[in-house]
């Protein structure tokens, strides 16, 4: 069995280990469970590299990607909605002049 290290890509740091499941939430959070069955998430962040040669995960936090994945599932859906975009495009505009 391959259990992983989970590696956050905006630090370095390790922030878990002995993880056999990775996988989304429906309401899009990045949900991990130990070989125990215990689990915890990252409310908005994207798996970036599963390596099974080393054994790691390396994952990307940002207040971005739920809202962008929310959005992604309504396209997939066919339920997105012109205020969908909108209220995305208003959070991007907020992050951009925070630059």
């Amino acid at each position: 069995m391959c259990e992983f290290k989970i590696i956050k890509k905006n630090d370095g740091s390790q922030i878990l280990e002995d993880i056999v499941v990775l996988s989304y939430t429906d309401d899009n959070q990045l949900l991990f469970r130990d070989v125990m069955g215990a689990g915890d998430t990252l409310p908005s962040a994207l798996i970036l590299d599963v390596n099974t040669l080393n054994q790691t995960c390396t994952v990307f936090e940002h207040e971005l990607v739920k809202p962008f994945m929310e959005l992604m599932m309504r396209f997939e859906s066919g339920k997105v909605k012109s205020s969908d975009i909108e209220s995305f495009q208003e959070m991007v505009e907020k992050i951009k002049k925070e630059i």
